[in-house]
């Protein structure tokens, strides 16, 4: 398959020895009741093979409504995927973690239930290590229950089993100084898919989505002291013109970017793009 074959949001590389294993959101129906997700797998980030099924979240009870951004981390020798489901305790959306032996799964349930907040709309959770070694969840609090979305993040458990603390709010979608300003107080205002990366000089950042002028954008955050915290910058947007949702992933010696472009039901395809991490940000080449 090529990339212009495959239908999917949020797209997510885990590259290993010289594979790339790319995760996303099945696309039909945005991603609603899909039961599970797929694994493309490809050594030249063009062609790949057909999708193979990593998890099917109706045979675990996890199909009631979203199945969104699934996203793989190896953590102490095993794999694990954090994804958005519904809860089936009160509707609401929130992060699971699952688990699996290699990329290619099938992933399995581990965590004790959702890791963000239980009566929080969440989603998007990504994995965080700090510089000791201490695993973090970042996420959204969804703008459907907040209508200005936030970003956030919260320890968790050592095991990645459960939230070992409370969620600390980092900002508001309407917070950045490019944000567009309103003076309508119940305008929506969206967060999506944050991703933690350190650059060569240490410095942390993090990349999130939101809407600049009617398009889907990827934007960027610079924390102060190379560690996650309230105190942080805001950079210029990386890509506003209908594009987001991304991540950074290292293929060999080059650095790339993915995210879904167009952000049009049915047309999502994953995009990827060369960076240069450049020590204080990183930029596209």
């Amino acid at each position: 398959m090529k990339n212009s074959e495959i239908n999917i949001r949020d797209p997510f590389v885990l590259y290993e020895n010289g594979k790339h294993y790319m995760y996303g959101t099945r696309a039909n129906n945005f991603g609603r009741n899909t039961k599970g997700f797929d694994v493309y797998v490809s050594e030249d980030l063009e062609n790949w093979n057909e999708p193979v099924e990593c998890f099917n979240s109706g045979k675990h009870s996890l199909n009631i409504e979203v199945n969104w951004a699934p996203e793989v981390h190896k953590y102490n020798d095993f794999y694990y995927m954090f994804a958005t489901f519904t809860k089936e305790s009160n509707g609401l959306r929130g992060t699971f973690i699952l688990k699996a032996d290699n990329p290619l799964g099938p992933f399995v349930p581990h965590s004790n239930g959702a890791v963000t907040p239980e009566d929080w709309e969440c989603l998007d959770g990504t994995l965080y290590i700090n510089r000791e070694g201490k695993p973090y969840i970042v996420f959204c609090h969804e703008h459907t229950q907040i209508i200005d979305g936030t970003i956030c993040y919260a320890p968790l458990s050592d095991d990645l089993k459960e939230r070992a603390g409370d969620a600390v709010t980092l900002f508001k979608a309407s917070e950045p100084y490019w944000a567009e300003k309103s003076k309508d107080e119940n305008e929506h205002r969206i967060t999506d898919g944050p991703f933690m990366y350190r650059t060569k000089t240490d410095e942390l950042l993090m990349l999130w989505s939101t809407f600049i002028k009617g398009k889907y954008a990827e934007c960027l955050v610079k924390f102060d002291g190379g560690e996650i915290g309230t105190s942080f910058t805001h950079l210029e947007p990386l890509i506003d013109d209908d594009g987001g949702h991304g991540m950074i992933f290292c293929s060999g010696e080059k650095l790339y970017l993915t995210f879904h472009s167009p952000n049009k039901s049915g047309f999502e395809k994953p995009r990827f793009v060369e960076i240069e991490d450049k020590g204080y940000a990183v930029s596209l080449k």
